[in-house]
């Protein structure tokens, strides 16, 4: 007996070749990565956006503190033409009263001589410091440092974050280009002097290379002062101090607090011969 072979037709309806499969899985999996990596852009552009805005507003915060830090200048510079104004007034008042003493006449004068002395001193000041803004104007507006009045000071002051890791001394490669800056323009003062004053927040630091934070800052400071004399500035221009917690610039309350106790302050070195009395205390001081 033959075998009997029964044909059954097989309709593949809708089916597509293996190459036609693997080009369309192709094509989508270009279309994902072209989506996941659009998506990458879009957010690194928010995140670059949003950095830019906390940056603007980091600037335009100590924009407004440094108007109200020449406003006070103005307001000294104010006074002090309001004094003249009075001693002008009170040695015509003098002038015209025949019956007053010539040691009144004198004294007078003096504090004309006294009032204008401290007139010019309330305008060097202000001079200076719109002198040190502008100088610095580059630094100012990239967020690296701020230039502010402290205590009667002009103080340029550097964030250590910038500058330095958490419980080193080693100046980070951006914080040895922003010092290097920095000692090129202050170089450029002349007949300046400054001291670089080195600050921590209250967390306490005990390692066998800084026992407190007072070794902590002095290291700092002085890591800071070598840099600056390798940049050009001369020894004797230059000094190091270390204030460790002592005298935080806000409280200790907070992260961002504490972040701003973290610093590094080069102060100008006050000039005392302009000051009125000076000659009087120089004389005193040397026995003369």
């Amino acid at each position: 007996m033959r075998p009997c072979w029964t044909i059954i037709p097989v309709v593949l309806a809708g089916c597509v070749t293996q190459g036609t499969f693997d080009q369309l899985k192709s094509d989508d999996d270009a279309l994902r990565a072209e989506h996941q990596k659009t998506l990458r852009t879009l957010t690194e552009r928010d995140q670059s956006l949003a950095a830019m805005k906390d940056a603007q507003d980091k600037a335009q915060a100590h924009a407004r503190e440094q108007d109200a830090q020449l406003a006070k200048l103005q307001a000294d510079l104010d006074k002090a033409n309001a004094d003249l104004a009075k001693a002008g007034d009170d040695l015509a008042a003098t002038l015209k009263d025949k019956s007053s003493l010539k040691a009144s006449v004198d004294e007078m004068k003096a504090a004309l001589a006294d009032a204008q002395k401290r007139k010019a001193a309330a305008e060097a000041r202000v001079a200076e410091f719109r002198s040190m803004l502008d100088r610095f104007k580059a630094l100012i507006d990239s967020g690296k440092l701020r230039v502010k009045i402290v205590d009667g000071r002009m103080v340029v002051e550097l964030a250590t974050d910038v500058l330095f890791a958490s419980g080193s001394a080693t100046l980070s490669r951006d914080g040895r280009a922003a010092i290097t800056e920095v000692a090129g323009l202050l170089a450029s003062i002349p007949n300046r002097s400054f001291q670089i004053e080195g600050h921590t927040d209250n967390v306490r630091i005990a390692t066998a290379q800084y026992p407190s934070n007072w070794e902590l800052a002095a290291a700092r400071a002085l890591t800071v002062l070598h840099t600056m004399t390798e940049a050009g500035m001369p020894a004797a221009r230059i000094s190091a101090a270390s204030y460790g917690e002592s005298k935080p610039a806000k409280p200790n309350d907070s992260p961002e607090n504490k972040a701003s106790n973290r610093r590094i302050e080069i102060v100008v070195v006050p000039d005392l011969s302009g000051l009125p009395g000076f000659d009087e205390l120089n004389r005193v001081s040397t026995g003369q």
